[in-house]
């Protein structure tokens, strides 16, 4: 599957392996700002409804939804996997 970024210039391709099974190679729980993790971040219209909704379905809450300056709230989720995805709602 294909998202394609809201600016129509981008593209990220998800993939889902049924077969082999996965293999975890580093720290279950490493910190967001270790080297070689792999992450993504996600604009969105409301943080606290798209974090409650990711809770709902096993994801964890990374620290504490922050704000910067008066422009973003920012957090950052780990899912049942340990995928790190970012998430920043723009202020104003």
């Amino acid at each position: 599957m294909l998202l394609r970024t809201p600016d129509g210039h981008g593209r990220i391709e998800l993939d889902k392996f049924h077969t082999p099974e996965a293999i975890r190679t580093g720290l279950e729980n490493a910190p967001v700002n270790t080297l070689g993790i792999r992450r993504i971040m996600f604009a969105v219209d409301d943080i606290d409804a798209v974090v409650a909704r990711l809770l709902a379905h096993g994801a964890e809450l990374v620290g504490e939804v922050v704000q910067y300056e008066d422009r973003y709230r920012l957090c950052y989720i780990r899912g049942p996997e340990g995928l790190m995805v970012g998430l920043a709602e723009q202020l104003g």
